[in-house]
């Protein structure tokens, strides 16, 4: 029998034979009852027991792991608390004192401060970079370079990374190459298969699927990397509950009907946009126009959810159609069954400076919209209505 595809793991995960529940049971201890002091000792020189004491794992979670696991085609998963918990744990335990790190710009505001400002305090350099730019990965790596951290497509620009490069320039100096996906999600986009050591994901968007929870994941490549992993997750403690972690592992067993209904209705309404006498420009993976098509249709089976647009008003406009939406909510987030919209340069990457958000490409005119499961004639008539009072 041929190994079951992506959508059928999303539902199953690690089949169970026998009898046994359907859905996965939610274990609400903090503790396990232990039948010797040798059991204790086996437990904990164990890596991740689920059984031992939920700090150090959980059968909910546990399920949750290995089915993430099987999505990205990884060796092992660790589910945290919330996605910057999973993208912190992994660049601390990638990189220490003197180790540099190349990521691509643009990238979640809360990235980029932990790379900026956080982990040059224990001596953990970065450099940014355009991904854009053909030959800029290559430039940036460095002997020290321990981490190429990608986040593909970045946020709230949608611009790729051609994971070739990437991984071609990690790898002339050794570096671990780590990529963010909670973006395309596995449906759209398996990153290992390009050469990618290391996945993460916010869960609380399109794994999780309903707006309801806050989770992340981070998918590793072999066990030595799952035990230095999860060695920093236990004695950090951002771990993730069991209450979560059920959550998340429903919201997946709808992940691949869900996303591909958003890709077509995001392709829509990137169509309708593009159309419009208001919009400048409109960047979303599917399109022909899309600057990086060709990678696009190299990387990826979908173009995803999230498209951005430019209003020809300026950042005035922008904000006056986010206000106006009625359909859509103006909300920060993604990955829902609800149509968001935001104002990145007010909101997400509020907290960069001016010259920093230049930069990385976010305009005051830029408006970023997370597609959800609306009838896409609602949404074109909600998002008309908003463009004329904008």
């Amino acid at each position: 029998m041929a190994p079951p595809r992506p959508d059928t793991v999303a539902i199953h995960g690690r089949r169970r034979e026998g009898h046994g529940p359907v859905s996965t049971p939610i274990h609400l201890t903090s503790t396990w009852r232990l039948e010797s002091v040798s059991q204790a000792r086996r437990l904990v020189e164990a890596t991740a027991p689920d059984a031992f004491y939920t700090r150090w794992g959980n059968p909910t979670t546990r399920d949750l792991e290995e089915t993430l696991a099987r999505l990205e085609g990884g060796h092992a998963a660790l589910a945290t608390g919330s996605g910057m918990a999973a993208i912190a744990a992994t660049l601390l335990t990638a990189a220490g004192e003197g180790d540099h790190i190349v990521a691509s710009r643009p990238l979640y505001g809360g990235t980029m401060a932990l790379l900026g400002d956080w982990l040059p305090r224990f001596g953990v350099t970065c450099t940014f970079v355009d991904p854009a730019r053909p030959g800029s990965w290559r430039e940036a790596v460095r002997p020290e370079t321990a981490v190429v951290f990608i986040e593909s497509p970045a946020n709230p620009t949608l611009v790729l990374t051609d994971f070739r490069e990437a991984v071609a320039a990690a790898r002339s100096v050794g570096a671990v190459t780590v990529c963010d996906n909670t973006f395309a999600t596995p449906v759209n986009q398996r990153p290992r298969e390009f050469g990618i050591d290391i996945v993460l994901h916010s869960a609380s968007k399109y794994l999780g699927g309903h707006s309801d929870v806050v989770a992340g994941a981070v998918v590793v490549p072999d066990r030595g990397w799952h035990r230095r992993l999860w060695d920093t997750v236990r004695l950090l403690g951002p771990v993730l509950g069991p209450v979560e972690a059920f959550l998340v592992r429903r919201g997946l067993k709808t992940l691949g009907v869900r996303v591909r209904q958003q890709n077509r209705t995001a392709r829509a309404l990137a169509e309708f946009l593009e159309g419009h006498r208001a919009v400048s420009r409109v960047a979303y993976p599917g399109l022909p126009s899309f600057a990086q098509r060709q990678i696009a249709r190299r990387q990826m089976s979908g173009g995803g959810g999230i498209l951005a647009f430019d209003l020809r008003g300026g950042a005035r406009a922008a904000r006056r159609f986010v206000e106006h939406v009625r359909v859509a909510t103006l909300a920060v987030s993604l990955g829902g069954c609800e149509t968001l919209v935001e104002h990145p340069a007010s909101m997400t990457h509020g907290p960069l400076t001016a010259n920093e958000r230049a930069r990385a490409g976010i305009e005051a005119d830029l408006v970023r919209v997370s597609v959800g499961l609306e009838d896409i004639e609602d949404l074109k008539e909600d998002f008309a209505r908003a463009l004329r009072a904008s």
